[in-house]
């Protein structure tokens, strides 16, 4: 690959360590949710009538979405209705990785205490001859890059 230009977004993997170590729990169509902002908060200053200070408080991460073609054989799909059954939570770690056209690593993310928040497939349609899709989304306290 050239150094010159961007990598390509297209080609990843992700790993849930701890979950499955089956291939088809670490393709996805897409992935979504690698997000991170400060949240502010206003303070005013007393005489200063022109501007309020915005103080920076805590960073907030976005939810992590990850979309594929609906999976019949997953221990992925299993943790995610352990934790809807019995609202019992196992926090996992998920590296996710941008790759080279040699399969290595560009850079990862490493998104940590995450757990499922939500599963949902998409319509079921007679009508269209569209793959069925499945949605999972789940909450994380924080990413590291790892370059």
């Amino acid at each position: 690959m050239n150094e010159n230009y961007p990598p390509v977004s297209f080609h990843y993997v992700v790993s849930f360590n701890g979950i499955s170590g089956k291939t088809v729990d670490t393709q996805f169509q897409s992935v979504s949710g690698l997000s991170v902002e400060v949240e502010t908060e206003p303070v005013k200053e007393g005489g200063e009538n022109r501007f309020t200070h915005l103080l920076p408080v805590r960073s907030k991460y976005s939810n992590l979405v990850l979309k594929r073609g609906m999976v019949t054989d997953t221990d992925l799909i299993g943790w995610f209705t352990d934790t809807f059954d019995t609202m019992i939570v196992r926090p996992v770690s998920i590296t996710i990785s941008l790759l080279n056209e040699e399969h290595n690593p560009l850079t990862s993310w490493n998104v940590v205490h995450a757990w499922p928040k939500k599963w949902s497939v998409s319509d079921l349609d007679a009508e269209k001859s569209a793959i069925a899709i499945e949605t999972l989304e789940l909450h994380y306290q924080r990413f590291s890059i790892i370059r």
